[in-house]
């Protein structure tokens, strides 16, 4: 065990490291190339910081552990909305764009309703509870769309954009380039590796307590997962890239909801037992309470919004482990 507890200890150093590696290229990315930090955030970011659950779920499909592979989603969305958000708005309040109000957060909504709609067999005439390959095939559909959106208006957002200007001779473009490059990779890694030593060491604990797989999946697993995401959306917080710690929210749960779920179940269908149904409809509801936090006269969430969702948070997990 103390192996284990050394190597908690390295992973959350990684994730502290990769963090704030990958906020500090992702933002000179976005100057570089006349991007906003909101489109950094919804793309490199997100996906980014979502690797950990993305390796976790092919892991489980081929594994053919479907609660794992569930709850990781539903839990990391969970814990990414109450809990991350929640923490980055006790720093600093977070204006939310119209773009995010109005685009970005509603597909949170809709890719909560699609788990929902495609848990329930609504579109199938299976008897058994699954989110099937064709359900998952429709979940990439949209994702890619979605996708397709965010090029298109990076790509409209940098033709009105003025270039950056180069203040000295000494500021090559080049030299600027690899060191951009460099921290996104080396954050990227550090992320995902954290991620993975955290899980492992955490799963190893939670064995001593004959925990189920949906439990794990909901708690350790998911909040592990959720770690590089936790860790990037604080310090983009805390160095004032509300943006960027929005939108890192609001990524890793779309490419949660539709590209990791929809490419676990397109691999093999993953089955949906009772007590996950609940923990669906929570998802969707908690996606719903985030669109109505930011359409305050302020456009923002605040410190009020952020803890409620903390304590909305200790309720579900103390219901989740007592009952």
């Amino acid at each position: 065990m103390v192996l284990t507890s050394l190597l908690l200890i390295f992973g959350f150093v990684a994730l502290l490291f990769g963090a704030d590696s990958l906020v500090a290229g992702a933002s000179s990315l976005a100057r570089r190339f006349r991007i906003s930090d909101a489109i950094i955030g919804l793309t490199i970011v997100a996906f980014g910081t979502s690797m950990p659950e993305f390796i976790v779920n092919m892991s489980a499909a081929v594994q053919n552990s479907g609660d794992i592979a569930l709850s990781n989603v539903v839990g990391s969305n969970l814990f990414n909305i109450l809990v991350i958000l929640g923490c980055s708005a006790l720093v600093i309040p977070l204006p939310v764009a119209k773009d995010q109000r109005y685009k970005d957060i509603p597909m949170v909504i809709l890719s909560a309703l699609l788990i929902m709609l495609f848990a329930r067999d609504f579109f199938t005439s299976s008897s058994d509870t699954v989110i099937s390959r064709l359900d998952g095939l429709i979940m990439l559909i949209v994702f890619f769309v979605y996708l397709g959106y965010l090029i298109r208006s990076s790509l409209k957002q940098r033709a009105v954009t003025p270039p950056v200007v180069q203040n000295t001779e000494s500021d090559s473009k080049e030299p600027d380039y690899w060191r951009i490059a460099f921290q996104i990779v080396i954050g990227l890694v550090c992320l995902v590796v954290g991620g993975r030593v955290i899980v492992s060491s955490a799963v190893t604990f939670a064995e001593y307590l004959g925990v189920s797989e949906r439990v794990i999946g909901l708690t350790i697993v998911s909040i592990g997962t959720s770690l590089p995401e936790l860790a990037t959306s604080v310090v983009a917080a805390v160095r004032r890239h509300a943006d960027i710690a929005v939108t890192n929210i609001v990524g890793s749960n779309i490419f949660n909801a539709l590209f990791i779920l929809g490419s676990t179940a397109v691999v093999r269908p993953v089955a949906v037992s009772h007590e996950a149904w609940i923990d669906i409809i929570l998802n969707f509801m908690v996606s719903i309470m985030l669109l109505l936090s930011v359409v305050t006269p302020k456009h923002r969430v605040g410190r009020g919004p952020a803890v409620i969702m903390l304590a909305a948070y200790i309720a579900y997990m103390y219901w989740l482990i007592v009952y």
